[in-house]
């Protein structure tokens, strides 16, 4: 079997999520949903995401532990790596049109790297990126500057 992460995120809304981010181009594996309490979201072969109800998510967490409140802290930030430029601004874009926030940070252009930022509806942070491979070999070779 491959290699394979499942981000497991708590929600609010399970069907609203769902929408959101099957408006991203996220596939829903109905094997592994059940309505109102869970959607298993398909991105890759590799990387699936499961939008859990938040009674649902609680009873995964250890003793003592509660979930983040993503509108006032950052539980973790999701970096999705794409072929272009116009493929992150595309998803940063649908993800807006489809009811998240876009650019919650500054756009990064290192020549080599061009990344943007969104939230989704329950404000976890998604982080897409495009990187020239070869470009940033060359620019991590270079010397610091003194």
């Amino acid at each position: 079997m491959a290699k394979t992460i499942f981000v497991n995120l708590p929600v609010a809304d399970v069907e609203t999520s769902t929408r959101f981010y099957e408006a991203l181009g996220f596939e829903q594996n109905m094997q592994f949903s059940q309505q109102g309490q869970a959607a298993a979201m398909v991105w890759s072969d590799t990387i699936s995401v499961m939008l859990l109800s938040q009674d649902f998510f609680e009873t995964f967490l250890p003793a003592g532990k509660s979930i983040a409140d993503t509108r006032a802290t950052t539980e973790a930030l999701l970096c999705l790596s794409f072929d272009s430029r116009e493929a992150v601004d595309a998803i940063t874009e649908a993800a807006e049109r489809a009811g998240g926030r876009a650019d919650v940070r500054d756009r990064q252009d290192m020549g080599f790297m061009y990344a943007r930022a969104f939230e989704d509806p329950d404000g976890h942070i998604y982080e897409p990126m495009f990187m020239d491979m070869e470009a940033a070999a060359l620019a991590m070779a270079e010397p610091a500057a003194a």
